[in-house]
C-alpha cells in the first residue's frame, strides 16, 4: 500500500487500496507516457496553437489532425468556395497541413470548410478548432469564420484575484434579457453583470457558451470545443464581458462538456476523418443511449491532447478563472451511472469504475493549475466517488469541490411528498451537513435543472399558480406568506449549513415564477419562456422585490462573517417542534420550521458566554416578514438548570435567525 494522504483522511479507505494504489500507478504512467523529458502538461497542452487556422509570417497555415484521411482540401469564399483548388499536404501522424502565401490571402469574416476524403467519399467539416463559427440564416447551415479583427484584445485584468470562497451565480447569457429573444455577451456585461455584483455573488458559471447548433441543448450537445456561441456575439464581446467581470471582482468559470460530444458530423467533431473512432470508443461503449451522444475515449492520447489543451485555450485566450466539468459521473462509470445506488465504497471500485476517465481528470486538474495555480474547479457528480475532491498528491482525482446534488433533490422531494409539518429535521440536517472527510462541496437550494420544464423552482413549487396574481405587497395570501417564508428559510439552511461554497441559478434569488423553456417545435419556437422578468424584483410593488433584497442581505451576512470557512457545531434539533439551532464562525442558526406554532422562551444553547444580538431575521418587515423577532434586543448567555449554556428568545412560526455574539466591550459598556 502506497504512503496516500486519502489513507489518513479516510481509514475506511484502506481496504481498496490495490484500487487506489492502481489509480495513482495509472496516472504516472499515462504523464509518462504523453510528456517529454522536461515537459509539463501545460506544454503538451498546446494543440490550439499548433492545429487549426493561424496567421504566420509570410501568410497563413491549416493544420489538422485526421488519421483516417486520404486526402484533405480548404475551400470557402478566399478561393470561390472551389472544392480541390487547394490540397493539403499529409504529413507524419495523421497531421494535414496547408500553407498559404500573402498576408490577404485570407481575411477577417470570409468563411471556410475542410474537405475530407475517406473511403472515396468527399465529407464537409468544420475545422476541428475553429475559433469562430456561425450559422447562414438563409440556408441554415453552420460554417467557420475567419476571426482574424485588426487590432487584438486589450486586457486590463492583470491585477485580478478572485476570492477565495466561492459565492456562484449560475448563469445563461442567451436567456438572460427580459425581452423574448437570444440576449448577447455585451447585453450581459452593461445589465446582469451589475446586478450580480449589487448582489455581492463574487464568481459568475456561465453555461452554453461552447458552440452547440441546438440551442434547446442549454449548452449540453457541443459541436465546437474551440469556439463561443455565436448566436451571443463574437469572441471579443466575450472577452468584454470576462473582463468586466474581473474588473467587477467577479471569477468566470465555463461550463466545460468533457463527458460527451454531439453526434454531428458536418459541424461537430463526430466522425471528422470519417471514422467514429477518431475521439470516440467503438461500437456501444462509444454511444451515450440517455443522451444520444457520443462518449470520449480517454485513453487515447490524441484525444487526451485534444481535450487538455481545450481547457487551456478557454484559460489563455479567454482568462477564464475555472471549469464547472459536467457529467462526471457519466464518466467516472461505464454504466454512466444510470440507475446505480451510490452508497457502500463497494460500488466506486468495481469492473464499472472506468478508470481510464478517473486518468483523465487527474490530468485535467493538474494540468489546469499549472496554467493557473489559482483556478477552481468543480465536479458535477451525483455519486460521491471518494477523493474526487482531494489533490491528485493525496489519491485525488483534483477538484476543489463537488456540487451537492442531493440537497435540491432533497428540498424538491420535500416539497412535492411531504407536508411541512412532517419534515424530519435529522434527516434535513444530516443531508445538508454530511461530507467526505476533507472534502468540499457546493451547497445550492436550486440550480438551472430544478428550473426547466419538467420540474419547478422552489417559490413555483410552493405558490404555483397564487403567483400569478397574489405577489403583491398590498395583498396577503397564505398560499404565498408560506412561500415566501420558506423561501428564505430553505435559502438561509443551505446556504450556513450545506457547504464550504454556495450556488444559484439567475432568477431564482427573488422567486422567478416560471420555468425554462427554450424555443423548439412543440412550443411553436417560442422565446416566452426563454428569458429572465427581472422588472419583477425591480418595480418596487412586488413581493419578489424582498425575496431579492433578502437574497442580497444573506450573502453579505454570510461574506462578512466568512461562514463558509468555519465548521458547524450542531447545537440542538428538534425533531417534535420542528426546530433547529447550530453554530458556524461564531454566529448562531435559529429556526422554528413549524407551520403554526411559536415557541416561548426557546432556549437557545450556545458554545461561549456573552452577549448576543440578531444580526438577520427572515421575518424582517423589509423581506416580508412581520418583525415578531427584534434586531435590537440583546440576550445574555447563562446556565439553566440542566447547566448548559444559552439564552431563551421567542420564537416564531416559520422564521429563521442568525445571532452574533457582540464584542467584549460592547457587552461592559452595557453593564
Amino acid at each position: 500500500m502506497r504512503n496516500l494522504k486519502i489513507y489518513r483522511i479516510d481509514p475506511l479507505l484502506k481496504q481498496y487500496s490495490r484500487d487506489l494504489d492502481q489509480r495513482m500507478a495509472n496516472y504516472e504512467h499515462k504523464k509518462q507516457e504523453l510528456l517529454k523529458d522536461g515537459q509539463s502538461l501545460s506544454d503538451f497542452a498546446n494543440g490550439y496553437q499548433y492545429f487549426g487556422i493561424h496567421r504566420v509570417r509570410g501568410g497563413w497555415v491549416y493544420r489538422e489532425w485526421a488519421p483516417a484521411a486520404e486526402a484533405m482540401y480548404l475551400t470557402g469564399d478566399f478561393n470561390g468556395w472551389q472544392r480541390h483548388a487547394n490540397p493539403m499536404d499529409k504529413k507524419e501522424n495523421g497531421v494535414w497541413e496547408l500553407k498559404l502565401s500573402g498576408a490577404d490571402a485570407l481575411q477577417d469574416g470570409q468563411k471556410v470548410m475542410a474537405i475530407v476524403v475517406h473511403n472515396g467519399r468527399e465529407l464537409d467539416r468544420i475545422p476541428l478548432y475553429a475559433n469562430y463559427v456561425v450559422q447562414d440564416p438563409k440556408t441554415i447551415e453552420w460554417n467557420a469564420q475567419i476571426y482574424a479583427p485588426k487590432k487584438p484584445f486589450r486586457w486590463t485584468d492583470a491585477g485580478f484575484r478572485r476570492e477565495k470562497t466561492p459565492y456562484i451565480y449560475e448563469c445563461h447569457v442567451g436567456m438572460a434579457q427580459e425581452e423574448p429573444r437570444v440576449g448577447t455577451y455585451d447585453e450581459f456585461r452593461e445589465k446582469i453583470l451589475p446586478r450580480i455584483k449589487a448582489l455581492g455573488y463574487n464568481t459568475i458559471q456561465v453555461m452554453a457558451i461552447m458552440e452547440h447548433p441546438y440551442y434547446a441543448s442549454f449548452g449540453y450537445q457541443v459541436t465546437n470545443f474551440f469556439a463561443p456561441a455565436s448566436r451571443s456575439g463574437t469572441p471579443d464581446q466575450l472577452k468584454a464581458l470576462v473582463n468586466a467581470a474581473h474588473e467587477m471582482g467577479i471569477a468566470v468559470l465555463l461550463d466545460v462538456v468533457h463527458s460527451h460530444a454531439c453526434k454531428n458530423t458536418r459541424e461537430g467533431i463526430n466522425e471528422f476523418d470519417g471514422t467514429a473512432e477518431q475521439f470516440f470508443h467503438a461500437g456501444s461503449r462509444g454511444e451515450h443511449v440517455a443522451w444520444n451522444t457520443k462518449c470520449f475515449n480517454y485513453n487515447k492520447n490524441e484525444v487526451i491532447h485534444f481535450l487538455l489543451s481545450n481547457l487551456k485555450f478557454w484559460q489563455t485566450e479567454y482568462h477564464f478563472d475555472g471549469f464547472r466539468f459536467d457529467g462526471v459521473t457519466s464518466m467516472l462509470y461505464h454504466n454512466h451511472g444510470l440507475g446505480c445506488s451510490f452508497g457502500p465504497y463497494d460500488t466506486y471500485f468495481s469492473m464499472n469504475t472506468d478508470t481510464e476517465a478517473v486518468t483523465y481528470l487527474q490530468l485535467a486538474n493538474e494540468m489546469i493549475r499549472e496554467v493557473n495555480p489559482d483556478a477552481l474547479t468543480i465536479a458535477e457528480d451525483t455519486s460521491a466517488m471518494p477523493g474526487l475532491c482531494l489533490p491528485v498528491a493525496d489519491g485525488g482525482i483534483g477538484f476543489d469541490y463537488r456540487l451537492a446534488m442531493g440537497e435540491p433533490d432533497m428540498w424538491i422531494k420535500l416539497l412535492k411528498e411531504v407536508s411541512d409539518e412532517w419534515w424530519d429535521m435529522w434527516h434535513i440536517y444530516n443531508e445538508l451537513s454530511g461530507r467526505r472527510p476533507k472534502e468540499k462541496v457546493i451547497g445550492y437550494a436550486e440550480s438551472h435543472d430544478q428550473a426547466l420544464v419538467g420540474d419547478k423552482t422552489i417559490m413555483f413549487r410552493l405558490c404555483d399558480k397564487e403567483m400569478y396574481w397574489a405577489m403583491d405587497k398590498a395583498s396577503r395570501n397564505m398560499v404565498v406568506d408560506r412561500g415566501m417564508a420558506l423561501h428564505k428559510m430553505i435559502r438561509l439552511l443551505t446556504l450556513t449549513l450545506g457547504g464550504e461554497g454556495y450556488l444559484n441559478f439567475m432568477g431564482n434569488e427573488f422567486g422567478h415564477p416560471e420555468w425554462i423553456d427554450f424555443p423548439r417545435e412543440g412550443n411553436g419556437w417560442s422565446y416566452h419562456y426563454c428569458r429572465r422578468q427581472w422588472s419583477l424584483a425591480d418595480n418596487g410593488f412586488l413581493k419578489y422585490q424582498w425575496l431579492n433584497d433578502f437574497d442580497k442581505a444573506m450573502v453579505a451576512m454570510s461574506k462578512k462573517n466568512r461562514v463558509l470557512e468555519g465548521k458547524t457545531v450542531r447545537q440542538w434539533i428538534g425533531q417534535t417542534d420542528h426546530t433547529l439551532v447550530y453554530e458556524r464562525r461564531g454566529l448562531v442558526f435559529v429556526y422554528n420550521f413549524f407551520p403554526t406554532g411559536a415557541v416561548d422562551n426557546f432556549f437557545v444553547p450556545v458554545s461561549t458566554e456573552g452577549d448576543y444580538q440578531v444580526i438577520l431575521s427572515t421575518d424582517e418587515g423589509r423581506f416580508g416578514g412581520y418583525d415578531r423577532i427584534s434586531t435590537t434586543y440583546v440576550y445574555t448567555a447563562h446556565r439553566n438548570d440542566e447547566g448548559k449554556l444559552g439564552f431563551q428568545i421567542y420564537l416564531p412560526s416559520r422564521t429563521a435567525m442568525v445571532l452574533k455574539k457582540l464584542p467584549k466591550k460592547k457587552q461592559e459598556g452595557r453593564k
